[in-house]
């Protein structure tokens, strides 16, 4: 009893000794230099004169501004059953498992032994000449140790770790935000691949009413053969244009099947079946600079990444000092037939301390983190440069697409009045068919080009959303299987866990 009262008293005053720890090693936050922290990377995004765009907060489930009940239901199903979703889940549930493994040094160590033996022990061994006779021995210890994290080496290695969670936690919301993003454009190119194999097939109607129309003429030699063999080449061209529609969406249906999880080919027919491309029910949210870099997954996930590299700084600066472990250990060794009896009882009590010399290359491997955290900084200003220019270049192109997008449908509207002009002409006799017919061949011409526009604008859109990384929080927050980590666990001695300090 007076043995467990002493082991209960070295843990208690280990405890006590847990609350003047210090942590060496650089305290993260995020340096003033950063892109992120730049005036120019917290200003609006749009310009006032851009058109079809706004200012308001980007929404979670951003494919939802095309009012596709379909559409919404693809992307969900997507979310759930991707393989790149589930290789970062479970990227994510070893980065917990890890940070557990670490945060366990924090308890206290432990340990039972436990041997029995029959044995010849040597009579030299103890300074006897004699041999000295076979006998059973019995051995248990119990023992338990606690490391005191004087100078923060476990401290930063558990802040290191959380930030590793977080990080592949970013790094999940990347894959769904990507996940989304390319099941919507998947859907809209399998619909403008339909629109524009319709539109074809009205080209190619007009064109071999065109054919059929010449043939009369050139039979009845009032047009030369020349003339037919032009109106059939224009004709054939029209139709080798079928089979490149056909084949895009084919190639839409089967990465739409595999962003499901499925074995392309083995998707319902009906999940692709439209035939007008989706369109925005609103002008299409982007935001601000600032809520961008708060958004983006990427970019969270590289702060995450430059913590978890600031804190090994100090997980390598802790080797620098001693290693204190106090701990106690009771129990028997001896003969068998005496075991339990006072003559074999045994136990120790006291601290260990471990201290090696800064010359093993200590010092080498600090400067080593040390520049790991250099190159995770440049690495978080990459991905935040690069988040800006690539919301920029897909405002530009989505904004210059609408641009064209608007005189060709002028230029579609004028061809459209044209032709309806030119057949009232033909029925009233003022005009040729040929002359109508040409006509409407324009205006055919002139769908097909604003068809290719439409779907230019719609795979801006998605360029667009995908740049701002929306998408991903409201799939994190309903995803009930999505792992976390608790961010503040109970230390013995009542020391809070350290958690990664983001600036977010």
């Amino acid at each position: 009893m007076k043995t467990r009262s002493r082991l209960v008293s070295v843990l208690s005053a280990a405890a006590a000794l847990v609350a003047g720890c210090t942590s060496v090693g650089p305290d993260y936050h995020l340096p003033q230099n950063s892109v992120m922290r730049s005036p120019e990377a917290n200003g609006p995004i749009a310009r006032p004169a851009q058109r079809a765009v706004s200012i308001g907060a980007v929404p979670n489930d951003w494919w939802q501004l095309y009012d596709d009940p379909k559409l919404d239901a693809l992307v969900k199903a997507a979310l759930a059953a991707n393989t790149d979703v589930r290789v970062a889940l479970a990227n994510v549930q070893r980065a917990i498992a890890m940070y557990h493994e670490v945060d366990a040094e924090h308890l206290p160590q432990g340990g039972v032994d436990a041997e029995a033996a029959r044995a010849q022990i040597s009579g030299e061994s103890f300074l006897k000449e004699e041999k000295l006779p076979v006998v059973n021995l019995a051995a248990a210890a119990l023992s338990v140790s606690y490391q005191i994290d004087f100078f923060g080496k476990l401290a930063r290695a558990d802040e290191a770790a959380l930030a590793a969670v977080e990080a592949s936690q970013a790094a999940l919301d990347v894959a769904r935000v990507s996940v989304a993003a390319e099941t919507v454009r998947a859907y809209v190119q399998s619909c403008a691949a339909n629109h524009e194999y319709d539109i074809a097939e009205e080209q190619l109607a007009l064109q071999e009413k065109g054919v059929a129309i010449t043939r009369k003429l050139v039979d009845a030699g009032r047009d030369q053969p020349t003339d037919l063999l032009r109106a059939q080449a224009q004709a054939d061209t029209l139709r080798a244009a079928l089979p490149r529609f056909e084949a895009q969406h084919e190639a839409a249906t089967y990465r739409l099947a595999v962003m499901l999880g499925k074995v392309p080919g083995t998707l319902d027919a009906s999940a692709t079946q439209c035939r007008r491309i989706p369109l925005l029910t609103q002008p299409l949210p982007v935001g601000d600079g600032a809520a961008l870099l708060k958004r983006r997954p990427d970019v969270r996930q590289a702060e995450r990444e430059l913590a978890s590299a600031t804190a090994k700084i100090g997980v390598a600066t802790a080797d620098l000092y001693p290693s204190i472990r106090i701990g106690a250990s009771i129990g028997a060794s001896g003969v068998l037939e005496h075991f339990g009896q006072g003559r074999t009882e045994q136990w120790t009590v006291g601290p260990m301390i471990t201290w090696s010399l800064p010359t093993n290359g200590v010092r080498a491997h600090i400067k080593g983190m040390a520049a790991g955290a250099d190159a995770a900084l440049a690495h978080f200003d990459g991905v935040v440069l690069k988040a800006l220019q690539e919301t920029q270049t897909s405002l530009s192109a989505y904004t210059r697409a609408l641009e064209r997008d608007d005189a060709l449908r002028d230029a579609r509207d004028k061809s459209r009045a044209a032709a309806e002009q030119n057949r009232q002409l033909y029925r009233a006799g003022r005009a040729p068919y040929l002359t109508s017919l040409d006509a409407a061949r324009t205006h055919a011409n002139a769908e097909a080009a604003l068809a290719a526009a439409e779907t230019q604008v719609a795979m801006d859109q998605v360029n667009l959303f995908l740049a701002l990384g929306g998408g991903w929080q409201s799939s994190a927050d309903n995803d009930q299987t999505s792992p976390a980590v608790s961010r503040s666990t109970s230390r013995p001695g009542g020391t809070p866990a350290l958690a990664a300090r983001s600036p977010y």
